[in-house]
């Protein structure tokens, strides 16, 4: 945690390499997210580069060194939020044209592509929330400042999502 802080802590100070050495270590998360978020490989490149783009410019600003990793994932929220209402703007779902390959798969790959396919017919905010917990590993209570929102009104939001992917499936 230390040296996490010191990382921080130099990044502010404009050291390059502090920050790629932050970036290299969620880079994975926040490609994830946007992935799941926006449904489009491409898109989700652009909003963590984006992203990083913006964190780098503006970390001097940064008042928390502990809320690195929260700050850049509010960051890449915006640009996630702000892409989905291009689609939306232009009647577009983001999804990409890929077919999914489910020969030899088995049950399990069949259940897979399933809630995959579930979860991509959430509404956005559903699958925003569900991102942020399921695969960057924030709480409640930090989506909810994120997106300013109630704390509850988070979990009754993804409780509902979870309980409505898991009623399709059945």
């Amino acid at each position: 945690m230390e040296n996490y802080l010191k990382l921080v802590r130099q990044a502010k100070c404009g050291d390059v390499d502090a920050f790629a050495r932050l970036y290299a270590g969620i880079y994975e998360d926040m490609y994830r997210f946007a992935l799941y978020t926006l449904r489009n490989a491409s898109d989700a490149e652009d909003a963590v580069s984006d992203a990083v783009t913006d964190a780098f410019a503006l970390i001097r600003k940064l008042r928390n060194e502990d809320a690195f990793k929260s700050w850049i994932f509010r960051i890449l929220s915006n640009k996630c939020k702000d892409k989905l209402r291009e689609y939306a703007g232009r009647n577009e779902t983001g999804i990409e044209d890929t077919e999914e390959i489910a020969f030899d798969s088995g049950p399990e790959m069949t259940e897979c592509i399933q809630v995959r396919k579930l979860f991509f017919e959430l509404a956005d905010e559903e699958r925003l929330i569900i991102s942020m917990h399921q695969f960057a590993g924030y709480t409640s209570r930090e989506i909810s400042e994120i997106l300013h929102m109630n704390e509850n009104t988070v979990r009754s939001k993804e409780s509902r999502a979870l309980r409505k992917m898991k009623q399709q499936l059945q």
